[in-house]
C-alpha cells in the first residue's frame, strides 16, 4: 500500500498515526509512507525521528474573533491546497489518511478533489473543526467514540477506536520492575501522570496530599512533567516523602509500565482513553479544561457511565478529593477489578488493524 498521512500539531494527532503505520508496515512489508505536516508542529521531531519521510507546509488556525489574519488563513489554505495537489501527483497514493489539524484540512481536501481515495480519524468524542469540514468530501470515517457518530454523516462512519490502543495493548508482556524507581512489585500502585509537560493543579494537588499518601498501604509515582519538576521540588522543600512515593520529572516508555498500575491518575485526552482501555486499567480522570468545546470531559464521561472510570473536574480538584477517590480504588482489590473489567469492554485492543480494514475499504470502494 501507498499511504499518505496528515495530521499535525499535537501529539494527539501524530502518535495514533504512527501507530497505525508501525502496524500497517508489521502486516504489509512494502508499504510506503509519506506524511504531511506543519512547519511548525511537533511532527517535524517525531516523525523523522520514527523514520518516516515527511513533507511540511505553511499553515495557520482561524481566529475565533473577526480577524484580519483569517484572510491570511485563507491564503495559505488555498497555497496549501495547490502544493498538496503537487505532493500527491508525485508520491501517487493508494489512499490519504487525514488524523486531524489544520494541515489534514488541505492534504484530505486536495486529494478528494483529485479523485483519491480518503479517509479520516477522529480521535475525540467532540469532532474538531478540519474533520467536520472533511467529512463532506472524504470516503470514510473512523471514530474512537461513539458520541462522534452522530456529528458525521451516518453511511461513511465506522467504530475503529484508536490505534495507540492496539500499539499498547502488544506490550501486555512487560518486563519492567518497580525496583527501577526504588519501588516494590508486589504493592499496588497509583501512577499521577498530568502528561509530558505536567498539569499544574494536578502538581499542587498532589504535592498537598503527599504527607497522606506517605501513610496509605499503597505506593505512588508522581510524574510532575520535565518543565515543572524543579517548582514542585521547591514546594517540596520541608515535606517528609515517605519510601511509598515516588516524585519523577516524566515516565518514558508508558506502555511497558502501565500494565504494571493498578490504577491512573491522568488528563482524559483520547490517546490516555485509548490506553487505559486497551489495557483495563481502573482510572481517575481529571478533564483538562483548556481544550476546545471541553471536549475532554466528554471523553471521561463515556468511561464515566460504563463505571470503568471516575471523574474529578479541575474546579473540585483537592488534596481531599483526590485522596477519597484514591483510596476508595487502590485500597479495594474487588472494586479494582470491576473497573478493569469495563474498561476492557470498551477497548480497542485491535484498533490499528480495524483501521487498517477502513483503509482498503476506502480503496476497493472507490
Amino acid at each position: 500500500m501507498r499511504l499518505l498521512v496528515s495530521g499535525g500539531g499535537t501529539g494527539g494527532h501524530i502518535y495514533p498515526a504512527l501507530a497505525l503505520i508501525e502496524r500497517l508496515k508489521q502486516v504489509e512489508p512494502d508499504t510506503e509512507v509519506l506524511y504531511v505536516g506543519t512547519t511548525r508542529g511537533l511532527e517535524n521531531k517525531i516523525v523523522p525521528d520514527a523514520g518516516i519521510k515527511l513533507e511540511t507546509m505553511h499553515m495557520q488556525g482561524f481566529k475565533r474573533s473577526l480577524s484580519l489574519e483569517n484572510f491570511k488563513t485563507v491564503y495559505l489554505f488555498l497555497r496549501s491546497v495547490h502544493h498538496a495537489k503537487k505532493i500527491i501527483r508525485d508520491f501517487k497514493p493508494d489512499v490519504v489518511l487525514g488524523t486531524g489539524g489544520y494541515v489534514s484540512g488541505a492534504v484530505l481536501y486536495a486529494a478528494a478533489k483529485q479523485h483519491i481515495p480518503t479517509v479520516i480519524h477522529e480521535q475525540n468524542s467532540v469532532v474538531g473543526v478540519t474533520n467536520k469540514f472533511l467529512s463532506r468530501y472524504v470516503d470514510q470515517i473512523a471514530i474512537a467514540f461513539e458520541a462522534a457518530r452522530n456529528q458525521f454523516p451516518e453511511e461513511k462512519v465506522t467504530m475503529t477506536g484508536n490505534p495507540r490502543a492496539q500499539q499498547v495493548a502488544s506490550q501486555t508482556a512487560s518486563t519492567f520492575s518497580w525496583e527501577e524507581y526504588g519501588m516494590e512489585d508486589d504493592v499496588p500502585t497509583l501512577m499521577v501522570f498530568g502528561g509530558s509537560q505536567g498539569a499544574p493543579k494536578i502538581n499542587t494537588t498532589v504535592v498537598d496530599a503527599i504527607p497522606e499518601f506517605n501513610k496509605r498501604p499503597y505506593q505512588v509515582i508522581f510524574a510532575t512533567g520535565q518543565k515543572r519538576y524543579d517548582n514542585v521540588k521547591k514546594q517540596l522543600q520541608g515535606v517528609k516523602i515517605g519510601k511509598n512515593v515516588k516524585v519523577v520529572p516524566y515516565i518514558k516508555d508508558m506502555p511497558a509500565k502501565m500494565p504494571k498500575v493498578a490504577a491512573l491518575v491522568s488528563r482524559a485526552g483520547a490517546t490516555t482513553i485509548a490506553e487505559v482501555t486497551a489495557l483495563g486499567v481502573p482510572t481517575i480522570l481529571i478533564p483538562s479544561p483548556y481544550v476546545t468545546a471541553n471536549h475532554q470531559v466528554k471523553n471521561a464521561q463515556s468511561l464515566v457511565r460504563k463505571n470503568a472510570a471516575v471523574m474529578i473536574t479541575e474546579d473540585k480538584l483537592d488534596s481531599r478529593s483526590l485522596l477519597l477517590q484514591a483510596d476508595k480504588i487502590m485500597e479495594n482489590k474487588d472494586l479494582r477489578a470491576k473497573m478493569a473489567g469495563a474498561s476492557r469492554k470498551i477497548g480497542h485492543p485491535q484498533a490499528a488493524d480495524e483501521l487498517i480494514a477502513v483503509l482498503h475499504k476506502a480503496i476497493n470502494e472507490h
